[in-house]
C-alpha cells in the first residue's frame, strides 16, 4: 500500500479532487436548491423534473464526442476546459434571470462539465495511467466523490443560514476558479507521464485503438452493458423517491438524514474493499456478483420495515455503490485497454447518465399507478439478475 501512494501521489490528489468539485454537477448537490429555483421560476415538481431530465440526456449524448477528447488532448488543458465550463454553470445562477431556456442551458452545462466530464476525468486519468493498482486508483478518485456526497449538503445548509441561493453559486463557481492552480500544480509532470505511458503501451492487441463505431459493433459491449445499466438505474431510482420509499415503511425524514451519513460510510468502506480487491481478482470473471449487496438491499426494503431493516438497507445500498464504482473502471479498461480508455467510458457514461434519467420517470409511474414498492422491487430485482447471467453465460 505504501509503493501505491508512493507511485504518483501528484495524480491521486488530481483524481480525487476533479471528482470531489464535480459534485456541483450531481443531483445530489442540485435538489440542495430545489424549492430556490423551482420558486423563482415558478414551476412545478414535475415541470422542473421535466426540464432537468431534458437536459441530463441530452448532455449525456452530446458528451460521448466531447469526452473521448481525453484520449488525445493533454490533461492539464482538457481540466481547465471543463473546469472553466463548469465554472460558467454556476455562476449562471448567480446572474439568472426569469427565463426557463436560461434555467435549461445552466442544468445542462452542470451536467456536462460537472456531472460528465469531470468525474470522467478523474476515473479514467487513474485507469490509464494506473496499471498494477488501477483498482484501488479508481477507489482514490471515487472517494473525492462520496466525500462530496456527505459533507457538502452540510456546508451548504449552513451557508444558506447567511446567504441566498445565488451567492452561494457565486461562491463555488469562485472555489472552482481556485481549483485551476491547484491542478496547474499537481499536474506539473504531466508531459513526463504521457511520454512513460506511451513507451509502456505494445502492439497488444489490448492496446490497439477503438472507436465508438468499434465498440458498438462489439458483442463483448453488449454483455456487459446491463450490469452497466443496472447500477446507476437503480440507485438513481431508490435515491430520487426516497421521500415516497420512506413513508411507504413507515420511516421518519429524521431517519433519511441519519441514512445518509450511514451511506456515506459505507459507501467508504465498500471502496475501501473493492479497491485494493479488484487489483487481485479477474475484473471479467467477478463483475457478475459485484451488484449481490444491492439485491440484497433491494429484498430488505420490500420485506421487512423496523429500525434494523433501515440501517441494513441504508448500509448495503451505500456499500454496493463504494464497491461497484472501482469494479465498473477497471472493466471497461481491461476489455478495451487503456489507449482507448476515454472513448469506452464517455459511451458507458451515456448509458449511466441515460439510466439515471430514464428511472425516475419509470419508478414514478408505478408509484402513480399504484404498484409502488412492489415494482421497485420486480424491476430492480430483476435487472440484476439479469445483468448477472449474461456474463456467466455468455463468458468472454
Amino acid at each position: 500500500m505504501k509503493n501505491f501512494f508512493s507511485h504518483d501521489p501528484q495524480l491521486l490528489i488530481y483524481g480525487f479532487i476533479i471528482v470531489f468539485f464535480g459534485s456541483y454537477g450531481q443531483t445530489f448537490y442540485i435538489s440542495i436548491f430545489n424549492d430556490d429555483i423551482r420558486n423563482f421560476y415558478n414551476l412545478s415538481d414535475g415541470e422542473f423534473g421535466s426540464v432537468y431530465a431534458i437536459a441530463t440526456l441530452l448532455s449525456s449524448f452530446l458528451f460521448i464526442n466531447f469526452a473521448k477528447l481525453i484520449d488525445n488532448v493533454e490533461l492539464r488543458i482538457y481540466s481547465i476546459i471543463i473546469i472553466l465550463g463548469l465554472a460558467s454553470a454556476c455562476i449562471g445562477f448567480y446572474f439568472i434571470f426569469n427565463n426557463v431556456i436560461h434555467l435549461f442551458i445552466i442544468l445542462f452545462l452542470l451536467r456536462f462539465f460537472g456531472q460528465g466530464a469531470m468525474t470522467h476525468a478523474g476515473s479514467t486519468s487513474m485507469a490509464r495511467y494506473f496499471n498494477v493498482d488501477r483498482g484501488k486508483a479508481i477507489a482514490v478518485a471515487t472517494l473525492g466523490g462520496m466525500l462530496g456526497i456527505m459533507f457538502l449538503p452540510k456546508l451548504v445548509v449552513s451557508l444558506n443560514t447567511y446567504l441566498d441561493f445565488k451567492t452561494i453559486w457565486l461562491y463555488t463557481s469562485l472555489s472552482l476558479l481556485l481549483l485551476i492552480p491547484i491542478i496547474l500544480i499537481v499536474l506539473f509532470n504531466q508531459k513526463k507521464r504521457d511520454l512513460t505511458f506511451k513507451k509502456n503501451i505494445t502492439d497488444n492487441e489490448i492496446y490497439k485503438h477503438w472507436t465508438i463505431t468499434q465498440i458498438l459493433s462489439d458483442k463483448v459491449f453488449f454483455i456487459y452493458f446491463p450490469i452497466a445499466f443496472s447500477s446507476p438505474f437503480i440507485g438513481t431510482g431508490l435515491i430520487f423517491h426516497q421521500i415516497f420509499i420512506f413513508e411507504s415503511k413507515g420511516w421518519s425524514i429524521e431517519m433519511l438524514g441519519n441514512g445518509y451519513l450511514i451511506f456515506g460510510l459505507f459507501s467508504i468502506i465498500g471502496l475501501l474493499i473493492g479497491g485494493p480487491l479488484i487489483d487481485k481478482l479477474n475484473t471479467k470473471k467477478a463483475i457478475p456478483f459485484v451488484l449481490g449487496p444491492l439485491l440484497i438491499s433491494i429484498f430488505i426494503l420490500f420485506f421487512l420495515n423496523n429500525y434494523i431493516a433501515f440501517v441494513f438497507y441504508m448500509s448495503l445500498f451505500g456499500f454496493n455503490l463504494g464497491l461497484s464504482s472501482p469494479f465498473m473502471g477497471s472493466l471497461w479498461a481491461e476489455i478495451y485497454g487503456v489507449k482507448s480508455i476515454g472513448t469506452a467510458k464517455a459511451i458507458l457514461h451515456a448509458v449511466s447518465v441515460f439510466a439515471s434519467a430514464l428511472s425516475p420517470v419509470i419508478f414514478g409511474y408505478a408509484i402513480d399507478l399504484g404498484f409502488g414498492l412492489i415494482a421497485i422491487f420486480l424491476i430492480s430485482s430483476i435487472m440484476i439478475i439479469v445483468s448477472a447471467v449474461f456474463p456467466i453465460v455468455y463468458k468472454t
